[in-house]
């Protein structure tokens, strides 16, 4: 018997938000019945595991329908939303070992009393695309170049690879169509796990809004992507779109798909220099399944 709660993270207003089941017990799953839970639910899905050492408090996985991730930021969020609400943390700090290096969990219960959950990313790195690369972005967006800001198409990551394309306007974004064949073979050929358009809503405000259309996911588009967010922080910060502060940076996602949601990224500095950044948002519960393995 496998007990999953369903949880909605990143959503604004209390609606919108990435669905996400998570299992806090998966000690006792291997990776095929991980796969199985994530193919059940359609949607990315994160496992809880006990650590194997001192240096951390659990082990997390993740899964879609398709394959296993490295890092998922809103399941990540979400584990550790549940795991509060049941009373199985550690402390306000948790320190989680998953497969693309170490992530730190921050949690407060000031307020509401609901969890509070940031999530740890590292600094971002971001690369221009060459000419070639960015036609072939254009291509499978179907888009031409004078439907972008005069900015370049990027590369970013903290932990997986995004592909960052500036949009001329809020309306544009939400105007794209999909075609999931096309953009994994483009994301295949530059290196990416997703492209990530997005617009300037309210510049002054740091309030952006984007699409996260995945590689290979076994879906064609994301309601909130936090990982894509993170990386997509750091792009605002190098184009010149955001100050170099650590103010809150607001990302809406989910618009086209009837499921808005709202993504937070603050960037940490060491005077000048970007460190990092913390990943937070909103969690709602769904409901709590049951599944026979």
């Amino acid at each position: 018997m496998i007990e999953i709660e369903l949880v909605n993270v990143f959503t604004h207003l209390g609606a919108g938000g990435n669905p996400c089941p998570i299992v806090i017990d998966a000690s006792h799953l291997a990776g095929e019945g991980m796969q199985a839970v994530a193919r059940h639910f359609g949607h990315e899905s994160g496992f809880v595991l006990p650590a194997a050492g001192p240096e951390f408090d659990y082990v997390f996985r993740f899964w879609v329908p398709r394959h296993e991730m490295e890092m998922c930021g809103h399941a990540t969020i979400g584990a550790l939303w549940v795991l509060a609400t049941k009373g199985r943390l550690p402390g306000e700090q948790v320190r989680i070992e998953t497969r693309s290096g170490p992530v730190t969990g921050y949690v407060d219960r000031a307020g509401s009393g609901e969890p509070s959950v940031e999530i740890s990313q590292p600094a971002g790195k971001v690369v221009d695309l060459s000419r070639a690369d960015e036609e072939d972005v254009l291509s499978a967006l179907k888009l031409s170049r004078s439907d972008l800001l005069d900015l370049p198409i990027q590369n970013a990551v903290t932990s997986r690879v995004k592909t960052l394309i500036p949009m001329k306007g809020v309306r544009e974004l939400n105007a794209l169509v999909p075609a999931p064949a096309q953009i994994e073979a483009c994301c295949g050929r530059i290196g990416s796990t997703g492209l990530y358009p997005y617009a300037i809503e309210q510049q002054g405000e740091r309030r952006f809004e984007a699409r996260q259309f995945p590689k290979s996911s076994g879906y064609p588009e994301d309601a909130a992507t936090g990982i894509a967010a993170a990386a997509l922080a750091f792009g605002l910060l190098r184009n010149g779109l955001v100050e170099r502060n650590s103010a809150r940076i607001t990302i809406m996602q989910g618009r086209a798909m009837g499921a808005l949601s709202e993504i937070g990224v603050r960037l940490g500095f060491a005077g000048d220099r970007p460190v990092g950044c913390l990943l937070g948002g909103s969690v709602t519960r769904a409901e709590t399944h049951v599944l026979q393995p």
